[in-house]
């Protein structure tokens, strides 16, 4: 299979960017940079997880994402979307109601993609109860997730568990249904509303397989706004055979444990990316026993907490939970539901094995690496190590690696220049064209009126 570019769907708007730092002390693979007083983000090292676009005050982060008007092009205009979805809008507004408001803006179908799930569960038991594949089983849910592991922790991606996820099953289902009914797959536009970021790369650029099934994704915050303004309160039209095999599990899935309590005598959720982070160290480093398997999510309370909701996270997890006891099990849903070739719909779910993508930081060559470590280890004892992001970098030993990258210079640091003009090395003038350089002219003017303040953006 040919290797793919990696897609990044977070961009950075310069003329909103203010170079404040709080992306780059927020990145968990230090991807970010200030050069010039603008934020500039590695596509090596980003992982797409959305933290520096959830820690901006002045949201320069900005995402790609289609157009909803090309769904116009489709016979069958199929909207998939997770069930927190749902989650998102006050009580006041029945499954039916915002049934009717996607229908009202354009789609024609309305699925939500965790059904029929009980498939997706049995194949990934299937997996996990193979004794050839290693333990702990990782799950593939959140593509950010896979994506730091193949690039930061690149031993791990054989624990991957090679099964897609529940919006790839539920596109397979509609396709089938469609078909089965004599429409042409031309004629079957299907587009997926994404809580968060790393999914929209997930679909432009598929980890495990050649090309994604979706037509289009769609930022969720973006329809949420677009249904909100056509709902209505009225007694909407019974949508309930759209949801016929939507279980228990099915609402709870996206949600933290929504996946582990279905798997393992031995089973972990972990949510938040540096949470993760941290994790996946001990697990590297053979720190972790016993564990069957593992559900990791990027964001905090999983997707209830994606970048792209617009609903508060924990409000979002209590309605979810509460839909979710209105549910049968998945196992109760009888399969003649379906009414697609089970067996076909099941192979579907397989991908290719996910291969790793390591960044090198310091180049492929092993010998030059080994040697651009050592001269970093020996940079670092000469800076303060206090981590201020001043320079540009996260952090001391991150300026350090960009140094023996031919990427910045000992006197980025703003305490060596300090330390060099008490010593008469350099000129108080040279030192501040050097700050000046680095965050922009007129940056440390007086403006009460500036962004960045504590805990804005947060």
């Amino acid at each position: 299979m040919t290797e793919q570019t990696q897609y990044h769907a977070l961009k950075v708007d310069a003329i909103k960017c203010i170079g404040c730092t709080h992306c780059m002390k927020s990145c968990p693979t230090e991807a970010i940079r200030v050069i010039k007083g603008l934020a500039v983000i590695d596509h090596d090292s980003c992982v797409d997880c959305g933290q520096c676009h959830r820690v901006c005050p002045t949201n320069a982060f900005y995402v790609e994402q289609d157009d909803l008007a090309k769904i116009r092009k489709f016979k069958y205009r199929v909207i998939l979307f997770p069930s927190i979805m749902i989650g998102q809008f006050p009580e006041k507004y029945s499954e039916n109601q915002i049934y009717e408001g996607l229908i009202k803006i354009g789609f024609t179908h309305v699925y939500e993609v965790e059904q029929p799930l009980q498939l997706l569960i049995d194949s990934v038991k299937e997996y996990c109860a193979n004794p050839v594949n290693t333990k702990p089983a990782i799950s593939a849910y959140c593509p950010a997730i896979i994506r730091l592991i193949q690039s930061r922790y690149p031993s791990l991606t054989e624990n991957i568990i090679l099964r897609k996820a529940p919006y790839d099953l539920a596109a397979h289902f509609a396709i089938e249904r469609f078909m089965l009914e004599g429409a042409q797959r031309d004629e079957i536009g299907l587009f997926y509303a994404t809580p968060c970021i790393a999914k929209i790369a997930s679909v432009k650029n598929p980890g495990g397989e050649g090309e994604s099934i979706v037509d289009g994704i769609i930022n969720m915050n973006h329809l949420y706004n677009e249904v909100m303004k056509v709902i209505s309160e009225d007694e909407a039209e019974d949508h309930s055979i759209q949801r016929q095999n939507l279980s228990s599990e099915g609402v709870l899935w996206s949600l933290t444990r929504g996946e582990s309590r279905n798997f393992g005598s031995r089973s972990m959720a972990i949510d938040g990316i540096h949470n993760v982070v941290r994790f996946l160290e001990r697990l590297e480093n053979d720190q972790v026993k016993g564990i069957d398997f593992l559900e990791l999510r990027a964001c905090d309370q999983s997707c209830a907490g994606g970048i792209l909701l617009t609903g508060n996270r924990f409000m979002n997890v209590e309605r979810l939970e509460r839909r979710a006891r209105r549910y049968p099990l998945a196992k109760d849903i009888p399969f003649s539901n379906i009414k697609v070739d089970v067996k076909k719909l099941k192979q579907k779910l397989i991908i290719d094995s996910i291969q790793p993508k390591p960044v090198f930081i310091f180049g492929k060559d092993r010998i030059k690496a080994m040697e651009k470590i050592d001269r970093a280890q020996r940079i670092v004892c000469f800076l303060p190590g206090i981590d201020c992001g001043a320079c540009g970098a996260p952090n001391c030993h991150a300026l350090a690696d960009d140094m023996v990258n031919n990427k910045a210079k000992m006197s980025d640091c703003i305490f060596l220049q300090q330390m060099w003009e008490d010593e008469g090395r350099i000129t108080a003038n040279k030192a501040f064209l050097n700050v000046q350089k680095k965050w922009g002219t007129n940056r440390f003017k007086a403006d009460c009126n500036k962004k960045g303040r504590r805990n804005e953006g947060f």
